[in-house]
C-alpha cells in the first residue's frame, strides 16, 4: 500500500479516532460527561438529575467502579461524580482531576440529591440522556450510538445543539467498510512509523501501565495473578496474564487512565497489551511492535465494526482476536497467517456474552487472548477450520461478516434477556 493510496490515510484517521485515552469504565465515564455538560449548561449545581439510559447502558455501568468517587459503584455514582466534579470538555477524561475533597463532595451529592435513573427504551443501543433541574430551569444532554457523540444540548426551551440521528449511527466518524485483513498487512508494512508513533506509543504507556498496576495491586477477582501463579516463564500464560490485570485494575476503581479501541477500555488493553509482553520477551525492536499494534488494533476495529459497540458479544472476543493477529505480525506471518488465525480464533470463542462490565471481564479477556493464541498455533502445525464448520465460511471476510451477522442479529434477542436478568436483581 502506497501513502497515495486512499485506504493509507483512512486507516491512519481510524487509529485515531479509536485510540484515545479514558480514565474508567467508558460507559459510566459516557454519563458523567453527559452529567458534566448538564451541569455545566445549567450553570448551577443539579437539585436533582434524571438520568434515561438505554438497556447495554443500564448492563455495562451496573457493576463497575466509577473511578475517583472512593469506590462508588453504578448509574448514580456515575451521574453524581459529573454533576460535582467532572470536566465538561475533557471528554472521556471528564473524571481525570477530582480533588480528594470532591470524593466527599459526590458522596455528600449523591445522599442529599435525588438522581432517578429509567431504562429508556429508544430502540438505541447507546443512548443516554441526563436532565438536570435547578429551581424553575433544567438542561438536558443527550449522548447517543458512541461514548463522545454528543446529539443534544438544551437550556430550557433553547437548543443549543442538535445532531440529526440516522439509520447509520458513526456518519461522523471514518467509513471503516475500507478495512479488509488484506489491507491491513498491506497498511502495517508500508506504514511510516512516525505517522502512527504518537497514538501508539500512548497506548502503550498507558496500557502496560495499568496491567502492571493490576499484578501488583489487589482488584476484583486478581485474575490476572492466577492465571500467572505458577506459569511465570510461559509466555502464552505471560501475555493472557497482563492483559487479565489491565482488566482486573480497570473494573475495580484503578485509577489509570487507558487506551481505548473501539469505544472499551477492554478491548484496548486486549487488543495491545498480549502484543507489547510478546515483544519484550523476545526482544523485538520497536518500530516492528508498532506494525504489529497498527495489525492488532485494526483487526479488532475490523470486527467491531460488523458487531456494533454495544450488544450481547463479548468485545473481548474480537479484541482476542486481533492480539492473536498482532502476535502473528511479530512471528513473520503476513496475510495468509494472519487470516488463518482471525478465522481459527472467531471459531472458538464467538458466543461468549457481555453480561456488563465487571471484574469478571478479565477472566473472559484471558479466554479470549488464549483463543487468539490458539488461532495461531493452529496455523503453525498446519491445523485450520474450514468453510462450512459452524459459522465459519470460506474466506477471512465472508467469516468475519458471520460473527457479525451472529452478534447483531442472532444475538439481539440474547441481549434482551440479559438485561432483563440483570434488571431483576
Amino acid at each position: 500500500m502506497l501513502k497515495t493510496d486512499p485506504r493509507y490515510q483512512l486507516y491512519i484517521d481510524i487509529l485515531k479516532e479509536e485510540l484515545i485515552p479514558a480514565m474508567g469504565c467508558t460507559e459510566p465515564i459516557a454519563i458523567a460527561y453527559a452529567a458534566a455538560k448538564a451541569r455545566q449548561t445549567l450553570g448551577a449545581e443539579p437539585e436533582r438529575l434524571l438520568v434515561e439510559v438505554s438497556g447495554n447502558i443500564i448492563k455495562n455501568v451496573k457493576s463497575v467502579v466509577v473511578p475517583h468517587t472512593g469506590g462508588l459503584r453504578g448509574i448514580p455514582a456515575a451521574a453524581a461524580a459529573g454533576a460535582v466534579a467532572g470536566d465538561a470538555d475533557a471528554e472521556l477524561e471528564v473524571l481525570s482531576r477530582v480533588t480528594e475533597e470532591q470524593i466527599q463532595a459526590i458522596h455528600t451529592f449523591a445522599e442529599r440529591v435525588p438522581i432517578e435513573v429509567c431504562h429508556a427504551d429508544t430502540g438505541r443501543i447507546f443512548d443516554i440522556r441526563v436532565t438536570a433541574f435547578a429551581g424553575p430551569d433544567r438542561a438536558t444532554v443527550r449522548i447517543a450510538d458512541y461514548h463522545t457523540n454528543l446529539v443534544l444540548v438544551q437550556r430550557n426551551d433553547a437548543v443549543l445543539l442538535r445532531r440529526e440521528l440516522t439509520e447509520r449511527n458513526d456518519e461522523r466518524l471514518t467509513d471503516r467498510t475500507c478495512l479488509t485483513v488484506e489491507g491491513i498487512v498491506e497498511f502495517a508494512e508500508a506504514v511510516d512509523p512516525e505517522d502512527v508513533r504518537a497514538v501508539l506509543e500512548r497506548q502503550i504507556a498507558f496500557n502496560m501501565a495499568i496491567a502492571e498496576e493490576g499484578l501488583k495491586g489487589n482488584y476484583g477477582a486478581n485474575i490476572g495473578k492466577t492465571v500467572l501463579r505458577g506459569r511465570e516463564n510461559d509466555i502464552n500464560y505471560i501475555m493472557r496474564a497482563w492483559a487479565a490485570a489491565g482488566s482486573d485494575a480497570r473494573m475495580n476503581g484503578c485509577e489509570l487512565p487507558v487506551v481505548i479501541n473501539s469505544g472499551s477500555g477492554n478491548q484496548g488493553i486486549t487488543s495491545s497489551v498480549p502484543v507489547i509482553v510478546y515483544a519484550r520477551e523476545n526482544g523485538i525492536g520497536h518500530e516492528e511492535v508498532l506494525r504489529a499494534l497498527c495489525v492488532s488494533n485494526l483487526v479488532t476495529a475490523h470486527l467491531k465494526t460488523g458487531i456494533g459497540r454495544l450488544s450481547a458479544y463479548c468485545g473481548a472476543v474480537s479484541a482476542g482476536v486481533g492480539a492473536g493477529a498482532g502476535v502473528a505480525w511479530l512471528k513473520g506471518g503476513r496475510f495468509e497467517m494472519i487470516a488463518h488465525t482471525v478465522v481459527n480464533a472467531v471459531a472458538i470463542t464467538s458466543g461468549i456474552i457481555c453480561d456488563g462490565a465487571k471484574a469478571s471481564c478479565a477472566a473472559k479477556i484471558a479466554a479470549a487472548v488464549d483463543a487468539g493464541l490458539l488461532g495461531l498455533a493452529m496455523y503453525e502445525d498446519g491445523n485450520q477450520f474450514f468453510g462450512g464448520d459452524g459459522i465459519v465460511r470460506k474466506g477471512v471476510e465472508n467469516t468475519i461478516e458471520a460473527v457479525g451477522l451472529l452478534a447483531r442479529r442472532g444475538m439481539e434477542e440474547t441481549d434482551k434477556e440479559i438485561i432483563r436478568l440483570m434488571m431483576e436483581r
